[in-house]
């Protein structure tokens, strides 16, 4: 569920039948059903058997040909899904009811979400009411049946109504490698900056949010804290609250604000983290942890347990931390698929925090490097991708003939040189499960190896498939052979190293011809990663798959093998069986590129109190430091506007603003009605020739044109941006326009003659579309300021 190891192995949300059959993970057919979309049925088309047991969860099983979902029943019998589909109908489940902006006047929302539950519901309104939002906008969550929901959409002032889901979590030295130093230029303000972390909670404890050295509380702070028995906050962690619906915290979980997972501590300690010197993981990475805005105050929101993030958490969330006075909010959670914007609850919650003057940080997800696999899109947020660092880890796998081969783990595991009998798990095959026997256990598949053959020793296995296996067999530890370069690495709850496909090839021929082989792993060591930073191959890509000409993700930062503050009640792998836990542990995903954006926001915030999100977004994109295709050959897709560079975003030199009115016009042209517009915005706002705009008007950092390939296509842009530098200053226009690409710009030059005035221009764009991605850009250049904006043209995919 958290980071990208465990969406690794949960790929998608229990929404995604394939993959959570797969895995035989929980799956509550209640929630789904009579919702799945036809991307979700398309997913169950020849796939193997799956049963559902009476607690709800999948089972694996064989299949002769299509795909059949049947639920086990007490007596034997079982029901095909679409039986299950149609007798939910008459089930409760969460449905989540926006009506937009708060009602204005001396209005009590909670009577009035009683009242509206009240006319649809058979039962005391009271008893199906989860949430009642009131704070910051205005909407609720109920248990409703697919019928309620229906007659709810239809009631005067529903903007939506939609089914909860669960959402999944995407998951030291990454300051320094952003020219980020501990000596930077730090505003005097920044201690009164309130950064907003929704997630898995946080360890109070750790000491990067020791409290010592910081003064009271800011005066604009509306928030609390659930103290509780085994839970306080103090000067640095000024605020905590927790959502769960159900009252039932899971296994191992608090129910409180403390993290037991590791994932909300990880992230809060890289945006906001105090200086910690001499961190690391079991001695790897040792150095100085740290967040962006260290003396920053953090505020917790604890909407993630071991299921997943409700929809009905996560506006909860957001109501309190929007109303509670958050400056940035953060948030590495997202869908996997893609929705309308007024049916997500992120982009719900981040459209009021916009309105609030609150920027919304997202993580892209880990769905890459699929196409139109990236998340969280409202051009109202920022989204971010992950990149690497100067540094990569290896764990490196000594034979017993002195030959060494590099491996990609994180083994905290020192076995002090000593050399281990080493064994092909495919001459170790558990006979007991049938004739097919040593073709699993070449793989080291769970439960294909004979224990009493492999019991302290270490075992090669020709293809990474998971660590149960040969852990479940008493091995003293694994070398697996790996598929291609990874760019990433995992830590293991045993010795554990995995080499790539030549190297799987010498080590075996070693064991074949070797009479008794032995071989050691050697914990991991950190060696110099050149080609950094390229974007991750996990990284979710674009094109943006619900607004096609809004570039998507916005930018890239860290992700990959990042230190930072952990759980001690969560082990360093979280795998079963994992004893090992650590104050510190590296992890990788979107989830930890997230707040390493969050931090940068901050830190241009606490010299620009002033701005508006979308000019502090503008300003992380417009100065990103410049990527290229080279390592990502997805290009923009993969990494947005660049790679983030918080120190140069500070004097961006020119902004692209907007507000609300803009997003109004946005809306319009994206078929939002009137009625709903004026919802969702509480006030008079309206749709007409003049405010229906197109979405390539929106004025946003970036340019993306698409049509169907093969075709030719123009399109003019207009923008405005506002000088944030000097008051008198000039700038020319640069463009860079591949063959393909014909890019003009009037008028070419722009003065300005005071801070915070704004010019106007226009942008013609004409491409020839192929299959491909064509990329150009357009630099506003002073002399001293860069404004870069990445212009990308591409024959859409989504058409």
């Amino acid at each position: 569920m958290t980071y990208f190891k465990q969406f690794a192995s949960r790929m998608f949300s229990s929404l995604d039948v394939k993959t959570a059959s797969r895995d035989n993970h929980d799956f509550n057919p209640v929630a789904t059903a009579g919702d799945l979309v036809p991307y979700q049925k398309a997913m169950m088309n020849n796939q193997e058997e799956v049963l559902v047991d009476g607690k709800g969860h999948f089972h694996l099983g064989k299949s002769d040909g299509g795909f059949s979902v049947l639920s086990q029943r007490a007596g034997g019998n079982s029901m095909p899904l679409e039986e299950i589909c149609r007798k939910n109908e008459g089930f409760s489940k969460v449905y989540i009811v926006y009506m937009g902006d708060l009602p204005k006047g001396d209005v009590s929302i909670s009577s009035l979400h009683i009242g509206m539950l009240q006319d649809v519901v058979p039962s005391d309104a009271s008893d199906v009411l989860v949430y009642s939002y009131g704070r910051s906008f205005n909407g609720f969550a109920a248990k409703l049946t697919v019928d309620e929901a229906n007659k709810m959409r239809d009631k005067e002032g529903v903007v939506s109504v939609f089914l909860s889901q669960k959402k999944q979590l995407h998951t030291t030295r990454s300051w320094e490698f952003m020219g980020f130093n501990k000596k930077m230029k730090r505003s005097i303000i920044e201690s009164d900056i309130i950064v907003g972390m929704l997630d898995t909670g946080i360890w109070p404890e750790s000491e990067s949010f020791n409290d010592t050295g910081y003064g009271s509380i800011p005066e604009k702070w509306e928030g609390s804290c659930q103290n509780l028995a085994n839970f306080t906050c103090n000067n640095k962690i000024i605020g905590a609250r927790y959502y769960l619906t159900d009252g039932e915290a899971g296994p191992g979980d608090f129910l409180s604000p403390r993290d037991a997972e590791g994932h909300g501590t990880h992230t809060s300690s890289t945006a906001a983290g105090r200086l910690v010197s001499q961190a690391s993981l079991y001695g790897i990475a040792r150095g100085t942890a740290r967040g962006g805005v260290p003396s920053a105050r953090i505020a917790v929101y604890k909407i993630c347990w071991y299921d997943g993030c409700s929809d009905e958490g996560i506006l909860a969330a957001f109501d309190d931390a929007i109303a509670d006075g958050v400056d940035i909010i953060s948030l590495s959670v997202g869908s996997a698929l893609p929705m309308d914007y007024f049916e997500d609850s992120i982009a719900i919650g981040a459209f009021h925090a916009m309105k609030n003057g609150i920027l919304t940080s997202n993580s892209a997800g880990n769905g890459g490097p699929r196409p139109a696999s990236v998340t969280n899109l409202s051009p109202w947020s920022l989204s971010v991708a992950a990149s690497t660092i100067d540094r990569k880890f290896v764990a490196k796998v000594k034979l017993g003939n002195g030959q060494i081969y590099e491996g990609a783990t994180i083994n905290i595991f020192d076995l002090k040189g000593k050399m281990y009998p080493f064994i092909y798990g495919g001459d170790a095959p558990n006979a007991t499960i049938g004739p097919s026997a040593t073709y699993f256990s070449r793989y080291c598949f769970p439960g294909s190896l004979n224990s009493t053959l492999v019991k302290g020793k270490i075992v090669f296995c020709e293809y990474f498939t998971d660590y149960e296996g040969v852990m479940e067999a008493g091995a003293a530890g694994a070398v697996f052979q790996d598929l291609g370069y990874k760019d990433y690495q995992f830590s293991y709850p045993l010795p554990l190293s995995t080499v790539n496909m030549n190297d799987g090839r010498m080590i075996l021929n070693y064991l074949n011809t070797t009479e008794n082989p032995t071989a050691t792993i050697l914990r991991t060591s950190q060696d110099n990663n050149q080609f950094a930073p390229f974007v991750v191959t996990f990284s979710s890509r674009g094109p943006n798959p619900v607004t096609a000409d809004i570039l998507k993700p916005d930018l890239t930062a860290p992700g990959v093998d990042i230190l930072a503050a952990w759980s001690e009640a969560a082990s360093v792998s979280e795998a079963e069986g994992d004893t090992q836990t650590t104050k510190y542990n590296i992890i990788s995903g979107t989830s930890m590129s997230c707040p390493h954006a969050t931090g940068a926001a901050a830190y241009v915030k606490s010299f620009h109190p002033t701005w508006s999100p979308a000019a502090i977004r503008s300003a992380l994109m417009t100065t990103a430091m410049p990527m290229t295709s080279k390592n990502n050959v997805e290009a923009e897709f993969a990494y947005g506007a660049g790679h983030i560079n918080p120190l140069q975003a500070t004097d961006p030199g020119l902004v692209y603003d907007a507000g609300e009115i803009d997003y109004v016009k946005f809306l319009c042209g994206q078929g939002y009605t009137v009625k709903n517009i004026q919802l969702i915005t509480g006030n008079s706002s309206s749709c007409s020739d003049d405010t229906n705009g197109m979405v390539w008007d929106l004025n946003y950092p970036s340019f993306a044109l698409s049509s169907t390939p093969g075709t030719s296509i123009t399109r003019i842009f207009h923008r405005t941006v506002t000088n944030v530098g000097p008051a008198v200053s000039t700038y020319n226009a640069v463009v860079n326009a591949p063959p393909g690409l014909v890019i003009q710009v009037q008028p070419s030059v722009l003065s300005f003659e005071y801070v915070g005035q704004t010019q106007n221009f226009v942008v013609t764009v004409a491409a020839e579309l192929g299959n491909s991605i064509i990329s150009g850009s357009l630099i506003w250049d002073d002399g001293v300021h860069k404004v870069k904006s990445p212009i990308v043209a591409y024959g859409s995919i989504l058409q």
